[in-house]
Formats: C-alpha cells, sequence, structure tokens
C-alpha cells in the first residue's frame, strides 16, 4: 500500500496535448503507407479466393492485436458477411506453454504455424521493435514453409523488416503509438472485406 500512497502525494500529470500530437504523427503515417497496404488487401484477397488462410502473431500488446485481427476475420467486423479462416497463433495456453518448454520461446510461433499452415497462405508478424526473437525465427520458418509475410512493424523496421514481403513501418519511438497506428491497419484491412 505505500506505493499506492506515494501517488497520492506525487502530483502525476498528463501532457494530453504532447500525447495527441505524437498519436497524430503515428497516424499520419499510416497514409504514407497506402500503396503497401493496398499490396497487402490484394494478397489477403487473393489467398482467401485460392482457399488460403491467414496467421498473426505478436508479443504483448501485438498478441493482443493478432487476437483481435483474427476475430474481425472470423467473426465479424461491423457487419455479416462470410467468415474468412484467421488464426492467431497467440491464443492456445497448452501450445504456448508446451512449445515454450520444450523447445525455447523463439519457437513459440515458429512450432505452431509449422503444424498448421500450408504453401499460399499468409503470416502476418506484429513487432513494435522488430527484433523480438520469436518473431524473426516465425518469419524465417514462413518463408520455408512458402508462405507469404506482412510486418506489421515500429520505428525502423528492426531485422524483420529485411524478413517480409510487405513491411508496414510505423516509425515512432514510443511503443503506444506504434501499436495505435497497428490496429488501425487492421482495422482497415477488415474493412475491405466487408465492403
Amino acid at each position: 500500500m505505500a506505493a499506492f500512497g506515494s501517488l497520492r502525494t506525487t502530483r502525476m500529470k498528463l501532457d494530453l496535448s504532447k500525447c495527441l500530437d505524437e498519436h497524430h504523427a503515428a497516424i499520419e503515417s499510416v497514409r504514407r503507407l497506402e500503396p503497401t497496404i493496398h499490396k497487402v488487401v490484394a494478397l489477403l484477397q487473393d489467398t482467401f479466393a485460392s482457399g488460403g488462410r491467414v496467421f498473426a502473431c505478436g508479443n504483448g500488446g501485438s498478441a493482443a492485436d493478432a487476437q483481435h485481427f483474427a476475430s474481425e476475420l472470423t467473426g465479424r467486423f461491423e457487419r455479416d458477411r462470410r467468415p474468412y479462416p484467421a488464426i492467431s497463433l497467440t491464443t492456445d495456453s497448452s501450445a504456448l506453454t508446451a512449445v515454450s518448454n520444450d523447445y525455447g520461446f523463439e519457437h513459440v510461433f515458429a512450432r505452431q504455424l509449422e503444424a498448421l499452415a500450408r504453401p499460399g497462405d499468409v503470416l502476418i508478424a506484429m513487432s513494435t521493435s522488430g527484433n523480438s526473437p520469436n518473431i524473426l525465427r516465425t518469419l524465417e520458418r514462413a518463408r520455408q514453409l512458402g508462405l507469404k509475410t506482412v510486418g506489421l512493424l515500429g520505428k525502423s523496421g528492426g531485422k524483420a523488416a529485411a524478413l517480409v514481403d510487405h513491411a508496414l513501418v510505423i516509425e515512432a519511438a514510443r511503443t503506444s503509438r506504434i501499436q495505435e497506428a497497428h490496429i488501425l491497419i487492421l482495422h482497415l484491412l477488415c474493412e475491405v472485406f466487408e465492403s
């Protein structure tokens, strides 16, 4: 309780204008990615039309975004329509803990992808740094398996930028701003399948 007590005596300030300016800059950076977003839309449309599936993965908040994206495609985004085959590799706690325990956390998504994916599928990998070891390993495995890859990345794109077919890099410094732009991109992708 001492830690919470100290919050009462310390004045915490939120510089709302600064936060909103950062947010606006990150969201505006999505506009610069429009040509690549159109390529990703075409890739997803072709994938679904040929019976392929989309896999998504990420860590922390990006894991939640992967789940959110897959659920929007398999369920619905804003209106009723046919479901699309999308799988988040972040949701099976037994697989996550078993693979992490037996092979190491850097294999947690790659191992699942190896079991589930087939050539012609798509992997959407999310990493705000672009350097998460498990994401890099999964992108390498996706290439070996014949998947097309999309990276929702941040900062400079990290090592992942060189491993993906389509890099959507939000050049912001803060993780929260990067993730806000990533979820906008994911929503834009979902919107296509309901228009």
